[in-house]
């Protein structure tokens, strides 16, 4: 199993509705597990429903997340106890990014946010914190995908300080792969 590393970064207080949250983000717990696949399952099921299917609901068993959490996956986002978004922290990623020097990068997959906390920070608080582990790590790149279709994701990432790296075709999809210096 992979070692446990915590790291707290305080995001400045939300609003959600009328109530404040302070966010704060962390390598899920085993205990998380049920609202990560709650949360993935909700991103899931909404991006079906604005017909720009990605992931299949049915990916995110209780019992599949379980197992990645407890393999040190996932990073969690909460605000007021509750998880409001997730993103999956790999070492290595052979599928996308066959091509990066071993050792040298961290990946990100999954990044989903509970339709309630959209547009509150919730994916810059996770990929902040996943910027600043992987610098913790030694590690000299971030680096995700997305459809290359998706621009307001695109935008995200772009706003963030992800550069493009390239567009590479995936079966019938092409993928925007990005990566940012640590």
């Amino acid at each position: 199993m992979a070692s446990l590393h915590l790291i707290f970064l305080r995001i400045p207080t939300v609003s959600a509705g009328q109530h404040r949250f302070c966010m704060h983000t962390e390598f899920a717990r085993p205990s998380h597990a049920p609202a990560i696949a709650t949360v993935l399952r909700e991103a899931a099921q909404w991006l079906v429903d604005r017909q720009q299917p990605l992931w299949a609901v049915s990916d995110f068993s209780d019992a599949s997340v379980q197992q990645d959490v407890d393999g040190g996956l996932y990073v969690v986002a909460r605000a007021g106890g509750d998880v409001a978004g997730v993103v999956r922290f790999q070492r290595e990623d052979l599928a996308f990014w066959p091509d990066a020097e071993p050792g040298t990068s961290a990946f990100l997959h999954k990044l989903a946010v509970r339709r309630a906390w959209a547009g509150q920070g919730v994916s810059a608080a996770l990929l902040a914190f996943a910027c600043e582990h992987g610098r913790k790590l030694g590690l000299r790149y971030l680096r995700l995908d997305c459809v290359a279709d998706r621009q307001a994701l695109r935008t995200l990432y772009e706003g963030f300080g992800f550069t493009l790296h390239d567009c590479v075709l995936k079966g019938r999809r092409e993928f925007a792969r990005y990566q940012i210096v640590l």
